[in-house]
Formats: structure tokens, C-alpha cells, sequence
């Protein structure tokens, strides 16, 4: 009678610790979706590989079923190589059913990466057994500014976060359950579906050297075999549809150009010393960033631990993997932040413990650092400078920073006089703080930043629809390509220099060039005709037998 009773007693509390745990992803998940999707379509797509997903996806999109173009994607009509259309797709399909806009552009990364964060909480209660640790992992996770920021643009840097957490969550799943290698296999298949063939090899060699190190019996698990077998065979099957229909020149694009020629080449010009990466963390990881180094140490005193393994070998070999690289670009460093989640995790926990808890007995609590108010001030500091600065120096002011950087301020400042008085309570009230901060960036139009970069496209783009005829080609004097002006145009722009503009003026019957006011004085083009301007680019074409149905030249 009273092993049934004992029985039924622990049935009930794996039950309660079972919604305890549903009701914590809950909880992310809804934080998750007000973070990546508020004002998601409140700024313009940015270059570079905004434009280009999303002009692939609508060339999926105005495509019928029977031109293969989910299986054969285009670029302005051309093949395109770069990568393996999945997310593409996804945007298309979203494109159906919401329109081509901005927020569906977005919203299939956006949602994949709001999923991975319960997701995430899923594998640090897996990793580390007990929920405190779990729940601040997930915190740090879903503060982390640039996950959040790149799970919100239609690029495809989301949905590796998804397929990488997925896989690693199945991996330590399958420790108690070896159905849950099958699912491994499909986080590989939908990373090489998403970024290349390239980036799955590498990430799921992590996930094989965690095995090597913790649990090396799963090496021999049939179903670890099975399961990479099942997710490798739709990416064999698009592979080979590509080698079938565009031979040679597919493969020697999409996996030398566009993957292994990164590792020694940096493609586009975009290279830069090995510690670029360990700078971005540095700029973009506040204020988590500021528990790594204790992190590390905690993780290294408990290397025989599997929360520790997976850490140091997720966090080591995928950093050293993209600092090596000759190509470097600042959504690389993406797939380290849920490592470095975990070792934040870690240590707010130990952090917590160490706390003054009011109404509890506890052994002599070890005390916060002082260091710890100095940085903290310092934080804070710099939040109100922000209020002061956007508020009275900046021309014109930004009330919607002032508000950012208020509540970055406010946090950090409270947090510094906690940590003084040795209350752990600053734990959820830095995740708060940051959460609320996020918040408020995210409903602003200066989350994107890099929109702010250059001209803006929209009203361009307006100009060249009104005046271009579908087809014709426009060169510009703007030194680079801009995507986003393409995809809102729905027009080509390419850029060229002086001779170019010159030798297109002379060949084309009614060349369109997109100048601005340097370039329209330093060519003075004969038999000029203005047909529009918009801030300080004009745009030109040449008078000629045609050119009745042309509007007047702008005085």
C-alpha cells in the first residue's frame, strides 16, 4: 500500500515539474513573439541580403507551380547558386498569403526564431537538470541583442538558430531516448537546407564532438546514423536536382564560390583580422557579456559536467571556426550566442546562491564584488548620457531613443544598488530591464540600423517605377548595388563609374541614369531631359523622337 503511495506521490510531482516547464515555454514563446515581431514591417529592408532574399522569394512567389522556380530559384531571371532555397520558399508561401510586403518577408524568420527560444529552454533544462540555471540561460537568450535583431531580418540567420538549437536538443535528448537521434538528423538536414551543405558539416560536427566527449556509446547508435541519413536525403535530393540541371557551373558556385572559397578568400572584400568576432561579442553583448569571464571559470571548474562539454566544445570550436575564416560577416557570429547563453546561465545561478535572501536561512552568503556597482554604474552612465544626448544634442531629437536609453539607464542603475546591498533580486531585474529596452528599440524605426546607412531607397525606387519601363536598364553613380532599391524598384540599378555612364549615354537610345547632383554636373550630358528628382538624386534620360510622353524637365 505504501509503494503505491509512493508511487502515485512521485507521479505527481513529475507531473507538477512537468507543467512548471510548460507553463516556463509559455512564457518565452510569448515574450519571444512580442520581441521579434512588433513594428516588424516598420522599416525598409536593408542591403544586403534582405534584397535579395526577398526579390528571390517573390520570384518564387509570381512563378507558377510548373516552372520549378521552389526548386530552381532565380535572381532576376538568372540561376541562384548562393544558397539552398528553404527559407525562401517559406517567405514565398507568406508572400501568398499576407502580400509582398515587408513584414512577410520577415515573419518566417522571425517566428522560427521565437520558437527556438522555449526551444532553448528545453535543452538548458536538459543539459542542466535543475530549472534556475535553465530559466536564466533562456533570459540571457532572449535579451540578446543581436538574436533578436537578426532573427527579425529575412535573412536566414533565425532559422539556424532554430535548426542548430533543434539538433542540439534531440542530441542530449537522446541520452534517455534514442528516437530523439532521428530528430538530430533533421536539425542537420534543415541546416544545410538553409545555409549550405558547408555550414551543416560544421555545426553538426559540434554536435558530434559534444557526443565524443559525453556520451560516446550514442557514436554507435544505429539511430544517430539513421536519423543524419533521413535529414541528409532531401538535401542529397536537392543537390542532385541542381547538378542535373545546371551541371558544373552550380557546383563550382554554390559550393566553391559561395562555401569553401570563404574559408581562404574573403569574397565581396569582406575580410578582417581574426578577433573581428570577439570585438562584435564585445560591442553587442551587453550586459551579458559582463558574467562570461566568471562564466568560463565556472564552466572550466565543472568540465566533467555535460552543461560544461557542450559549452566549451559549442562555444570553442565554432569560434576558432569563424575567426580562421578569410570571409567575415557580423551575423556569423550568431550560433555562439546560445553557448554563450549557457555559460551566462551558469553563473547567474551561482550568482543567485550566493544572494542575501530575505526570510531564508542560508549559510554565510559570499559577497558580490564592488567591482560589480562600478560596471553597472558605469552602464548606467551611459544609458542617461544617451537621454541627454538624444534629447538635447541631437539634430532633430529622437524621443523614441530617449525612451531606450531611459530605461537602460533606470535598469542598470537599480541593478548597481542591488548588487550593493547584496540582493540577487538584480538577476530578474537586469533580464526585465534589458527585456523592456529591447522592447522599446524594436517599436522604434532605429532597430535596423544599417537602413540609415545610405539614401533612402523607398521614394527612389517610386521615382524609377513611375518612369522606367519594366525591363529597360538603369545605371547609377552610387558607388554600390543596393538590393533593397531593386526589390522595391522591381528594376535593376547597377552602379557604374563616370566612363560607364558616359559610354551607356552614348550606345542606349534612351538610357536611364539614376545621378545625383556631383555626378549630374561633372557629366553634362548633352540632350538631357530630367524626368524626376526626389531628395538629391535625379532621374535623367535623353531626349529624343520618343520623347513626347515624358513628363517636363524639372526646372
Amino acid at each position: 500500500m505504501s509503494q503505491n503511495a509512493d508511487m502515485l506521490k512521485r507521479s505527481r510531482e513529475h507531473w507538477t515539474e512537468r507543467q512548471i516547464d510548460l507553463l516556463w515555454q509559455l512564457v518565452w514563446l510569448f515574450a519571444a513573439l512580442l520581441l521579434l515581431t512588433i513594428n516588424l514591417g516598420g522599416v525598409p529592408l536593408k542591403d544586403w541580403d534582405e534584397g535579395l532574399v526577398a526579390q528571390v522569394a517573390r520570384e518564387m512567389h509570381q512563378a507558377s507551380f510548373d516552372q520549378y522556380r521552389w526548386l530552381y530559384p532565380t535572381l532576376w531571371g538568372a540561376p541562384y547558386f548562393n544558397k539552398p532555397p528553404l527559407i525562401h520558399g517559406l517567405i514565398a508561401l507568406a508572400y501568398r498569403l499576407g502580400g509582398v510586403t515587408e513584414t512577410m518577408a520577415r515573419l518566417p524568420s522571425a517566428l522560427l526564431t521565437a520558437v527556438s527560444v522555449p526551444l532553448f529552454y528545453r535543452l538548458a533544462r536538459e543539459v542542466f537538470h535543475r530549472r534556475l540555471p535553465a530559466v536564466f540561460a533562456a533570459m540571457v537568450y532572449l535579451t540578446s541583442l543581436p538574436v533578436i535583431r537578426n532573427g527579425r531580418f529575412a535573412m536566414l540567420d533565425g532559422a539556424i538558430l532554430f535548426w542548430l538549437i533543434l539538433m542540439m536538443f534531440c542530441l542530449l535528448r537522446s541520452r534517455r531516448d534514442y528516437r530523439y537521434l532521428l530528430g538530430a538528423g533533421l536539425g542537420f538536414g534543415g541546416l544545410c537546407l538553409t545555409k549550405g551543405v558547408l555550414v551543416g558539416v560544421l555545426l553538426g560536427g559540434i554536435g558530434l564532438g559534444f557526443l565524443a566527449w559525453d556520451t560516446p556509446r550514442l557514436l554507435k547508435s544505429p539511430f544517430l546514423w539513421l536519423g543524419i541519413g533521413i535529414g541528409s536525403v532531401p538535401v542529397a535530393l536537392w543537390y542532385g536536382a541542381q547538378w542535373l540541371h545546371y551541371g558544373s557551373a552550380f557546383l563550382g558556385n554554390n559550393l566553391v564560390e559561395q562555401s569553401l572559397q570563404r574559408i581562404w578568400t574573403d569574397v565581396e572584400d569582406n575580410g578582417a583580422p581574426p578577433w573581428y568576432y570577439l570585438l562584435e561579442v564585445l560591442k553587442y553583448g551587453a550586459p551579458w557579456l559582463l558574467f562570461l569571464p566568471l562564466g568560463y571559470g565556472e564552466v572550466w571548474s565543472n568540465r566533467n559536467l555535460s552543461w560544461a562539454k557542450l559549452a566549451l566544445v559549442w562555444s570553442g570550436v565554432y569560434f576558432v571556426a569563424i575567426s580562421l575564416m578569410a570571409t567575415k560577416l557580423p551575423w556569423y557570429v550568431l550560433p555562439l550566442f546560445p553557448a554563450l547563453a549557457l555559460v551566462s546561465g551558469a553563473q547567474l545561478a551561482e550568482f543567485w546562491q550566493r544572494g542575501q535572501h530575505n526570510g531564508i536561512r542560508q549559510l554565510p552568503p559570499v559577497p558580490y564584488s564592488r567591482i560589480w556597482v562600478g560596471l553597472f554604474g558605469l552602464l548606467a552612465l551611459v544609458g542617461w548620457a544617451g537621454v541627454l544626448y538624444f534629447s538635447y544634442w541631437s539634430t532633430p531629437p529622437e524621443p523614441s531613443l530617449v525612451l531606450v536609453f531611459a530605461a537602460v539607464g533606470m535598469t542598470f542603475s537599480l541593478v548597481a544598488v542591488l548588487i550593493a546591498r547584496q540582493n540577487p533580486q538584480f538577476i530578474p531585474l537586469l533580464g526585465w530591464g534589458t527585456f523592456v529596452a529591447l522592447l522599446l528599440l524594436m517599436q522604434s524605426p532605429h532597430w535596423a540600423w544599417e537602413v540609415a546607412e545610405a539614401y533612402p531607397v523607398q521614394p527612389v525606387a517610386s521615382l524609377i517605377q513611375r518612369h522606367v519601363p519594366a525591363g529597360v536598364p538603369i545605371f547609377t553613380s552610387y558607388p554600390y548595388h543596393r538590393p533593397s532599391l531593386n526589390f522595391y524598384s522591381e528594376r535593376r540599378v547597377n552602379p557604374a563609374s563616370e566612363q560607364e555612364l558616359r559610354r551607356a549615354w552614348r550606345r542606349e537610345s534612351q538610357p536611364f541614369l539614376l545621378l545625383d547632383a556631383s555626378a549630374l554636373a561633372t557629366l553634362n550630358l548633352k540632350r538631357l531631359q530630367a524626368v524626376g528628382a526626389v531628395e538629391e538624386w535625379t532621374l535623367v534620360t535623353k531626349k529624343s523622337s520618343t520623347a513626347a510622353h515624358l513628363p517636363d524637365p524639372i526646372p
